[in-house]
């Protein structure tokens, strides 16, 4: 919030230390019984014609414009690829407050606050990641434990940023996946599971043109973020094996990828296809993040997560099936 906003506020409201009594001297609990009632009482005084003129406007509420059937059908598509390896799991709405700025780093304003202690869920990776380090944490009788939890979720998640594409909503279906395990040297868990990874994106977005949403021209693009360490073996162990697999993929190195870098840590990657108009897309993202090992205290955890926006997908390469 700009900081002049809130001087303004704590002065109209004639209690110069509010902020600090609220953030300091009340208890989460306590804090959440007061707003609650704040709100309680706020939502009596609301009439049926202020109540739908809210739904009107409110970008939060408006319902998504891409179809069911097209939704149901993609996700079926998506469990029809995935590997028998990983868990689909079906996430709460909301997860524990703090869960993008704790470990993502993400401001809290981007995010969907609610009055008991948790946060619409804005990244499905986010909650993914504290499942996997939580099922990861029963494994740890035996802190050499190398077996890896893999999960994945179709999930629709609200973000608080307002942007600025056109008939863009706040809410969206994401398609994540993470899988978390422990270092295995010679950067080994970091190749295989990005080849699993990679390998699992490129057959759905393969078998979708089957379905009425046909893309091609698929690049795969590989980004070492250890300052060219991991070139070599990036090249030799994932870009070479996706190459001689799918001799139609253009598989490369991107080491002038800005974005990411700070967020993902070792390596990421983006996966791009081109429509029926000719536009090549950036469809799916993902990488290595610290996430696992600073809910765990355990610098040798390794996760990597990645994600498909499913109805950006839907709308930019549907052609019989409406996406948006």
């Amino acid at each position: 919030m700009d900081h002049s906003m809130l001087e303004r506020l704590l002065r109209e409201a004639g209690v110069p230390e509010l902020l600090d009594v609220l953030v300091e001297r009340l208890g989460p609990t306590d804090l959440q019984s007061l707003l609650l009632e704040v709100y309680r009482r706020r939502a009596s005084t609301i009439t049926p014609s202020q109540l739908l003129e809210r739904y009107e406007r409110d970008r939060f509420v408006r319902p998504s414009r891409a179809t069911l059937e097209a939704l149901t059908d993609f996700d079926r598509l998506i469990w029809s690829q995935l590997s028998d390896a990983y868990t689909a799991i079906e996430l709460s709405p909301v997860c524990p407050l703090g869960t993008n700025a704790a470990i993502a780093t993400v401001d809290q304003n981007k995010v969907l606050t609610t009055l008991r202690n948790t946060e619409v869920v804005a990244d499905a990776t986010n909650v993914l990641a504290l499942e996997c380090a939580s099922r990861r944490r029963l494994l740890h009788t035996d802190r050499q434990n190398r077996e890896r939890v893999r999960l994945c979720t179709s999930h629709r998640v609200v973000r608080g940023q307002a942007y600025k594409v056109e008939g863009a909503l706040p809410h969206f279906r994401l398609l994540a996946l993470c899988v978390a395990g422990r270092d295995e040297g010679s950067f080994r868990f970091e190749t295989s599971t990005l080849l699993e990874q990679i390998g699992f994106y490129l057959r759905v977005l393969r078998e979708a043109s089957q379905f009425g949403y046909p893309a091609h021209h698929f690049r795969v693009a590989i980004t070492d973020l250890e300052q060219g360490r991991r070139e070599q073996v990036l090249t030799e162990q994932v870009l070479s094996p996706l190459a001689a697999n799918h001799s139609d993929i253009l598989c490369e190195l991107d080491p002038n990828r800005e974005t990411g870098r700070g967020y993902y840590v070792g390596a990421c990657f983006h996966i791009y296809a081109t429509n029926l108009l000719g536009t090549e897309m950036e469809l799916i993202d993902g990488g290595f993040t610290t996430w696992t090992q600073q809910l765990l205290s355990n610098a040798k955890e390794r996760l990597l997560i990645s994600g498909l926006g499913t109805e950006r997908f839907l709308n930019h390469f549907g052609t019989s099936k409406p996406g948006l």
